[in-house]
């Protein structure tokens, strides 16, 4: 992983100490409310409904024991013992006193962490495929790019004060593990017929109120041309963007509005002077920064051998684990979705835990997914009896990756203050109902993700079945929504019609399922099924 340089560190330093004296005059006064907003966005600061809450950047998702070790102390001293991982591969806490925000974010410092630009109108967290590095189908590991654009537009002055939040995503494999599409820009890398590497290159994605699926703008572009064209894409969002209306504001608007055609032809209008410039990234930065992320030392020569004679763990190993490039190893998810638990919490004990396990069976390296799960990528065959043991022991062996009880969920309105209805409780009945491990492995894959608001935390539309919440005239109601995926088949999820109440809206859920069942030829996944028959298969089921 990438390790700060002299630069890095008093960067981050300098941050810390900016934003005490920042918290400080907030406190005394001397700011007001609406002149601290802007300030404490920019470092990661939301004012939700009953506490502060501070997002932490997690870059594409990788970090290691000891900074894990670090957010486990963070949730026990400045939270109430526990942290909440996001669908932006970041960790929040919810319950920060502002008094003591600034001692949290030296805190980070102190193991290269930070919250700055995860919050705000600037470019946030790069994300990238939980699994690179790791993954025996990527061509190459796609984070020292992530690092490179991370780099790149932190701090950036021409894109310091962007019209709106701004999301970049970086994977390298067919296989989407990172909801390529719905992000306002982002890359895969690919080879072309010649063999050599670039990136295919999308624009103009995002969820919230007015969804789009990104556009490919670019077939094939030279590595190291990615700068330069990221550059241009920003530029002519940042110039032509609606800022005089906050829900027309995002890249997805003006790519709509402009039409793909357009909208390509100006990039590539602008990306033309760029390259007279001459002045994309050195390659010895790139080599610098590459440097980091080279393998681990794997052993060669180990078996691929499990011993399966115990059956709670070959299920585990069945669902939980996925394939390795290292003969030998498997990459290990663990769900943060026990069974009536809030999807996404972790303690500080289990935290702690998942640090030792990395340290001794994962070279030292965790993952965390976009969709609130941690992962530990390198892990020999041979301890994976070890890691279950440890991970059941703590609650963290639950075997549902992909099934119906590994839901994503934002926090709702038992925490956010644009919320309209809770996710949580929502979750929670939806996962109990489908406890029994048998049935969720007879109902095979089923994506379900919750939002609170019509803003998309959960990524409801890209559920294969998604809940959004919904305020009708004071009271919370929900709406079911089939058909969304953000994998390769990037596809969005429509309204099946009227909506429920809160108990309502998980029996529908639970008759769409059972009519799946019902309706479902040899090896269809749900979402399958649903592409096979449309919304009226289903409909008559959800409504009776």
């Amino acid at each position: 992983m990438y390790k700060y340089d002299q630069y890095d560190h008093a960067m981050v330093q300098a941050r810390v100490e900016e934003f005490r004296d920042q918290a400080r005059r907030r406190i005394e006064g001397k700011l007001t409310d609406d002149q601290f907003k802007p300030l404490r966005l920019k470092n990661g600061l939301y004012l939700q409904l009953h506490a502060y809450m501070l997002r932490v950047a997690i870059p594409y998702g990788t970090f290691n024991g000891e900074q894990m070790r670090k957010l486990a102390h963070i949730a026990r001293v400045y939270d109430r013992g526990y942290g909440h991982f996001t669908t932006r591969q970041n960790i929040q806490y919810n319950w920060i006193k502002l008094e003591e925000a600034a001692d949290l974010l030296g805190e980070l410092a102190d193991v290269e962490m930070h919250a700055i630009q995860t919050s705000g109108e600037s470019i946030r967290n790069v994300s990238a495929d939980q699994y690179a590095g790791a993954a025996a189908d990527e061509i190459i590991d796609p984070r020292p790019w992530a690092e490179m654009i991370r780099q790149m537009t932190t701090f950036m002055p021409e894109f310091s004060y962007l019209p709106r939040k701004f999301k970049i995503a970086v994977i390298a494999s067919k296989i989407d593990r990172a909801a390529l599409r719905w992000h306002d820009f982002a890359v895969r890398i690919v080879k072309n017929d010649a063999g050599e590497i670039g990136f295919e290159v999308y624009a103009g994605g995002g969820m919230g109120r007015t969804p789009f699926i990104a556009y490919k703008i670019r077939e094939f572009l030279p590595t190291g041309q990615i700068m330069s064209y990221m550059e241009a894409v920003l530029r002519v969002w940042n110039r032509n963007a609606r800022r005089d209306n906050i829900h027309k504001q995002r890249m997805k608007i003006l790519v709509h509005e402009l039409g793909e055609e357009e909208f390509r032809r100006q990039v590539e209008e602008e990306f033309q002077h760029f390259l007279t410039l001459k002045n994309d990234f050195p390659q010895a930065e790139y080599d610098r920064i590459a440097a980091y992320f080279a393998p681990p030392p794997f052993e060669t020569g180990l078996s691929e051998e499990i011993d399966r004679s115990d059956p709670d763990f070959a299920l585990w190993v069945d669902r939980q684990t996925v394939a390795h490039k290292a003969p030998g190893y498997a990459i290990v998810n663990i769900s943060l979705k026990p069974i009536g638990q809030i999807p996404g919490d972790i303690s500080g004990d289990q935290m702690d835990l998942v640090a030792d396990l990395a340290e001794r069976y994962s070279f030292d390296d965790i993952r965390a997914t976009h969709a609130q799960n941690l992962v530990l990528p390198h892990v020999r065959k041979q301890d994976l009896y070890a890691v279950w043991t440890a991970l059941n022991e703590a609650g963290l062996g639950e075997a549902n990756l992909d099934l119906v009880t590994d839901i994503i969920a934002c926090p709702g309105l038992d925490y956010c203050s644009l919320a309209n209805a809770r996710s949580i409780p929502v979750a929670q009945k939806i996962s109990e109902r489908f406890a029994d491990p048998a049935r969720q492995q007879d109902v095979g894959e089923l994506k379900i993700k919750i939002s609170g608001c019509i803003n998309a935390c959960g990524h409801h539309h890209a559920g294969n079945i998604g809940i959004l919440g919904v305020d009708r005239k004071g009271t919370e109601s929900y709406q079911l929504l089939l058909g969304g995926s953000g994998d390769e088949e990037t596809s969005q999820a429509k309204i099946t019609g009227p909506g429920f109440d809160e108990a309502g809206v998980v029996d529908a859920l639970e008759r769409a399922v059972e009519r799946y069942r019902e309706i479902r030829e040899p090896g269809e996944k749900f979402i399958d099924t649903y592409r096979r028959v449309g919304m009226d298969g289903f409909k008559e089921a959800i409504y009776g």
